[in-house]
């Protein structure tokens, strides 16, 4: 089981997330209260997308070019990752070849390996390059063989400098790579992979090796005693399954001293150090006792690591991006009806905030009537203070 640190009385919690900021998260074991800001942040539309539909992953770039993706989870569709450009208007990134798989194509498994298959997630490290994480898992089901990879993307030449593919033992059939976040200078990574059963991958980005840890560990997992319930009814299949989604939203602190994350059908949030997290002599027993239970945020889909604004996470059941706060609670930022699943964050040059608004309630496979549009919005914290 992971370290479990509550009450949470230290100061020093989670000093890593910056260095002039000592929070904890307050309350021990309860959930710390999510406080409205009287003034807030106004929720500007960065663009709406129906077609195609739903939007998930969200990255800007240094000088401020904004990419998203779109998963094959309920349809086809002709651009998996796009560039935003004025008006809203998408052009296939970084070009036209490398979104050219098709669900019904019979050589789409030989297309596999070069083009997108199901884009999960965006995110431009440091550096400025623009990084593609394919599960390769349409409808959130089977992976096509070849599929699993992450792509790096020069953003100075919008070329693919190197795809990176992942194997059997990274990416087995039931796994759903999720998210990934990068030290701050571009060598490691950490992913979250929020299949079954979930786990986390570290990453070498000079030699390309990567390998699960914590699979099946606790902190990783569903919580099967979490319900998401958004606009009061329960997110369930058609089957009437609960939703059980394990590690998801996840963040490197400002200092590369941690990785943080939790699962997005879970309450709690975790963190563990990354000397221990990337070093390959640490047992999984060893690995495991080094795991830090923080205690109890809510529903989160998207975590995200401001050196401006600290740590924001995105709560899929009330409409709201909420700031862990240096006293440990969570103050909200903004809170808009139209932020209906907020999904991915990015950061803008000057500071602002993107996310997206993935509407994954509407899905009929969650019983809903089906996405007819979704969004991409930005707001700026420093207005919310």
């Amino acid at each position: 089981m992971p370290e479990d640190t509550s009450p949470l009385s230290r100061r020093d919690i989670l000093a890593g997330l910056a260095a002039t900021s000592l929070v904890s998260l307050a309350g021990g074991g309860a959930r710390a209260e999510a406080a409205t800001d009287t003034q807030g942040a106004t929720l500007e539309l960065v663009a709406r997308f129906t077609s195609p539909r739903q939007v998930t992953g969200v990255a800007v770039s240094k000088t401020g070019r904004i990419f998203v993706n779109f998963p094959r989870w309920e349809e086809d569709v002709a651009i998996s990752v796009a560039e935003v450009g004025p008006n809203g208007a998408l052009t296939p990134y970084p070009d036209t070849e490398w979104n050219r798989f098709r669900n019904a194509d019979p050589a789409g498994t030989a297309k596999a390996p070069t083009s997108f298959v199901c884009v999960q997630s965006v995110t431009v490290d440091a550096q400025n390059r623009l990084w593609v994480l394919d599960p390769a898992a349409p409808g959130l089901t089977f992976i096509v063989p070849g599929g699993p990879k992450l792509v790096c993307i020069d953003l100075a030449t919008n070329k693919v400098v190197r795809t990176y593919h992942f194997d059997t033992s990274v990416a087995p059939q039931g796994s759903y790579l999720n998210d990934i976040r990068f030290t701050a200078d571009g060598k490691r990574a950490v992913l979250t992979n929020s299949g079954n059963p979930g786990s986390l991958v570290v990453f070498d980005v000079e030699t390309g090796h990567a390998r699960q840890v914590l699979v099946g560990h606790p902190s990783t997992q569903f919580d099967p005693n979490v319900t998401i319930t958004v606009s009061g009814k329960p997110l369930v299949m058609l089957d009437a399954q609960p939703a059980r989604f394990s590690a998801d939203g996840l963040l490197i602190d400002g200092q590369d001293r941690f990785a943080y994350w939790q699962a997005t059908t879970g309450d709690t949030m975790y963190r563990i150090p990354l000397a221990a997290l990337f070093d390959h002599a640490v047992s999984p027993e060893r690995l495991a006792a080094k795991v830090e239970r923080l205690g109890k945020t809510f529903v989160a889909d998207g975590y995200w690591f401001s050196h401006k604004s600290g740590m924001l996470l995105t709560s899929a059941e009330t409409f709201s991006v909420k700031r862990l706060d240096p006293n440990g609670n969570f103050t909200v930022l903004v809170q808009d009806p139209r932020l209906f699943w907020p999904d991915s964050m990015a950061e803008g040059p000057d500071g602002a905030i993107y996310v997206t608004a993935s509407h994954i309630p509407e899905m009929k496979t969650w019983q809903g009537p089906g996405i007819k549009e979704t969004q991409l919005f930005r707001f700026h914290p420093n207005a919310a203070k």
